[in-house]
């Protein structure tokens, strides 16, 4: 039977990088995966250029039902050691906004990297290989594979979540950690659009493709999440970077509260514009807001879009630049696992070592990456938390006995 220091079960972003320091440190590391295809997630993420890490990244930025367990993993690996890797690795990238990191040319480059650094660390990787069961055992753990058993040391789970079905995604890492006597927090999709009822949904349907700057929130105290970002109008519902934000806040049952119209004081531009426009109503609201939108909102409240501007009532514009601004609207749901960038909840962190991600019910397995419950924003934050999560791991792992 083939031993290892080290076993990884998950070859994404958090396995990779865990499986690369380890076997730098001089750890004997395998590295498992069940999919054909290496790192899928980071190859389609960011538009196939990968949005790998955010300047900003810090605790208040992750989702968790134990906020602060995320604290020393983020100190302790920050967004400038990441980059600096990838520039020692010759990687062109730029910064998009709000901190998001993207490689120039192509999320491949990335793979390459932490390929790489594997490589160095003599680290073996079967691929397409499943396991089928681990078992606990007075030297470590026995694992059963498609390739015959396997003893190890140590065991970190990197196996991600159930988001993206159909690049391999499981829910195998969560059953491991049940099997083992771990509480899974609930999971749910993150980073998703959101639908609603098509009877409600109607008189919007027809603005699919439309997108504009919103201010957008949701829930109250500390699980209210508020963006201001870029909103986009679907067949079902709303997507677009505000929506997927919010989608992470969200909660079945709660409305939601859209500004369409930041940053406006939208009542006072509609009444001085009945002494100085000659405009119609309608071409007076597209002055402030997407021409469709304008129209369809003016539809929804009964108003004549043909209206002359000086026939306008004072209590008719205020009260539509106040609709404007605080749309409430009752999302019905989500459009799942399969448009979700990712999961939320996960293995309990009260249950693991923040300095080494280690479980402490059972010594020497560990979790790692997005399969334990740290869910980032939007904009290269869940591969922050990867690369930090494993960096916590491997380099806390303690070295063979020489």
């Amino acid at each position: 039977m083939t031993r290892f220091d080290l076993v990884v079960v998950g070859a994404g972003a958090a396995g990779l990088f865990c499986a690369g320091i380890a076997g730098q440190r001089g750890l004997r590391v395998l590295l498992i995966d069940h999919a054909d295809k290496l790192a899928e997630k980071i190859r389609i993420s960011g538009g196939g250029r990968a949005n790998f890490t955010n300047r900003e990244a810090a605790p208040a930025n992750f989702l968790s039902e134990n906020p602060n367990f995320c604290r020393s993993a983020l100190a302790r690996y920050t967004p400038a050691d990441f980059v600096a890797l990838v520039q020692r690795h010759g990687i062109a990238f730029h910064e998009k906004h709000k901190g998001q990191l993207f490689c120039d040319h192509s999320a491949e480059q990335l793979i390459a990297m932490l390929l790489s650094e594997c490589e160095q660390g003599g680290v073996q990787r079967w691929q397409p290989c499943r396991v089928a069961a681990v078992r606990k055992t007075e030297a470590g753990f026995e694992l059963d594979t498609d390739r015959g058993a396997v003893q190890s040391t140590r065991v970190v789970v990197a196996t991600g979540g159930l988001s993206i079905p159909k690049i391999g995604a499981s829910d195998w890492g969560h059953r491991l950690a049940q099997q083992f006597g771990h509480r899974i927090v609930p999971l749910r999709p993150g980073l998703v659009p959101l639908t609603f009822a098509p009877a409600a949904w109607g008189p919007f349907s027809n603005l699919a493709g439309l997108s504009l700057d919103v201010e957008v929130s949701t829930g109250k105290g500390k699980a209210r999440g508020h963006f201001v970002e870029d909103l986009l109008f679907t067949h079902r519902g709303l997507s677009g970077p505000a929506i997927l934000q919010i989608s992470s806040f969200w909660a079945e049952g709660q409305p939601l509260t859209i500004d369409l119209a930041p940053n406006q004081d939208l009542a006072a531009m509609l009444l001085a514009a009945k002494s100085t426009s000659r405009r119609q109503l309608g071409n007076e609201l597209a002055a402030h807001l997407p021409q469709r939108l304008a129209q369809a909102w003016l539809e929804l409240q009964r108003l004549d879009a043909s209206l002359a501007m000086p026939q306008a009532k004072d209590r008719d514009l205020q009260a539509l630049a106040q609709r404007l601004r605080a749309w409430e609207l009752q999302p019905d749901g989500t459009e799942g696992y399969r448009k979700a960038e990712v999961t939320l909840g996960g293995v309990d962190t009260r249950e693991l070592s923040s300095q080494s991600m280690e479980s402490q019910k059972v010594p020497g397995l560990h979790f790692i990456g997005e399969v334990v419950d740290v869910t980032g924003w939007l904009g290269g934050y869940n591969f922050q938390w990867a690369w930090a999560s494993a960096a916590a791991c491997a380099r806390a792992l303690p070295l063979p006995a020489q």
